[in-house]
């Protein structure tokens, strides 16, 4: 896997990345998580998390608000785009709105609806 994330490195410069939270109780994404850190060190890392009956949900501390709008499109996105989830029980438009309300309440968002995420370092 370290190789993989390697060549990556070689071929992407990237701006903003991406990546599961290290607090994931996933095993699979927080080895994702980790090689990302280890890959791209200089880079803005934002950790999002991922709604699930295990319950690992923290309290992120960088929130991105959202219009209506823009989470309903997000929420669909996520629906469509993640088949192999579609029949665990917690993968409903109603978790991930949910979720974004409750990060919306954290951030006082003007639409009350928010991503959070987790940042561990933030260079301006």
């Amino acid at each position: 896997m370290k190789d993989c994330f390697e060549k990556l490195k070689i071929e992407f410069q990237p701006d903003l990345i991406f990546t599961h939270t290290r607090h994931d109780l996933h095993q699979d994404r927080r080895l994702i998580c980790e090689l990302t850190w280890n890959t791209w060190r200089n880079h803005l890392v934002l950790e999002y998390e991922i709604p699930k009956y295990d319950g690992d949900l923290g309290a992120p501390n960088f929130f991105i608000p959202l219009t209506a709008e823009i989470a309903k499109r997000k929420v669909a996105v996520i629906l469509e785009s993640f088949a192999s989830q579609r029949d665990k029980h917690w993968f409903t438009a109603d978790t991930f709105m949910a979720l974004l309300r409750i990060r919306g309440l954290e951030s006082v968002a003007p639409h009350g609806l928010a991503e959070g995420f987790y940042c561990r370092k933030l260079v301006i």
